[in-house]
């Protein structure tokens, strides 16, 4: 039985995830802030389970962690979807904004680890995907985009720190999602017009699907990825290739 983590499971992204990984045989923990999103994500899927799980909080982590190894005994991955974006620019953050968006983005997927290395050291093995953002390179509201590019150093440092004991760490990048997430942006109306322009710049003509994010956090989850540790595999659609005229 390989068993799988899920936060932010009640999104879109986080949900796809978790079918995908569960249609591979997986045993998932969908977890989420909204215990009832997670339920109805759970619900559907063979081998799941729902938990509530605020990453922000390191006291619930833990609680989560302990639960978790009780109950099933090992984790074999840990896929970090949970996040929020504020939509402020430089002159709208506030203190407590800025803390919520690092605690949840960035702090959440370390504490996260931190909690399950024991079980890995154990294992002798695992797999960590953390859900990042284009935003680390072309940026986006800073805190948001602060976070995801911190969140890309994690990946790199810990598969790093990992390594000896088998443990991989990557990342998967994607550009625009129209999710509810995206919701946090503005009305649908505004949603509409920002989708097209992303579309209309990239060379596929394409918006990217949260089942595409899922089946790039699939593979390298699985062995099929097991020599690749530190990367971050952009799915995007191609608007990671740089624009010229033709």
């Amino acid at each position: 039985m390989s068993v799988a983590v899920i936060t932010g499971g009640g999104g879109d992204i986080g949900g796809a995830v978790a079918t995908r990984l569960a249609q591979d045989g997986w045993t998932v923990i969908v977890t989420d802030v909204d215990p009832a999103a997670a339920r109805l994500v759970a619900e559907r899927l063979p081998r799941a389970h729902a938990r509530r799980l605020d990453v922000a909080d390191p006291d619930d982590i833990g609680a989560f962690v302990s639960s978790a190894a009780s109950d099933f005994g090992r984790v074999d991955a840990v896929v970090c979807a949970a996040g929020i974006e504020p939509p402020q620019n430089l002159a709208d953050i506030d203190v407590a904004s800025w803390d919520r968006t690092q605690d949840v983005n960035l702090r959440g997927p370390a504490l996260l680890a931190q909690a399950v290395l024991p079980l890995w050291t154990e294992q002798r093995s695992g797999s960590l995907v953390n859900i990042g953002s284009r935003t680390w390179l072309g940026g986006g509201h800073p805190g948001y985009a602060a976070s995801k590019a911190g969140l890309v150093g994690l990946t790199r440092s810990l598969a790093m720190e990992l390594a000896p004991i088998g443990v991989r760490v990557n990342a998967v990048a994607p550009s625009f999602v129209r999710t509810g997430f995206s919701r946090q942006r503005g009305d649908e109306r505004m949603l509409d017009d920002y989708a097209e322009r992303v579309r209309a710049m990239t060379p596929m003509r394409e918006l990217v699907l949260p089942v595409d994010v899922a089946n790039a956090v699939a593979f390298l989850a699985s062995d099929q990825a097991a020599r690749i540790t530190g990367e971050v595999l952009h799915v995007c659609a191609g608007s990671q290739l740089p624009m010229f005229l033709h």
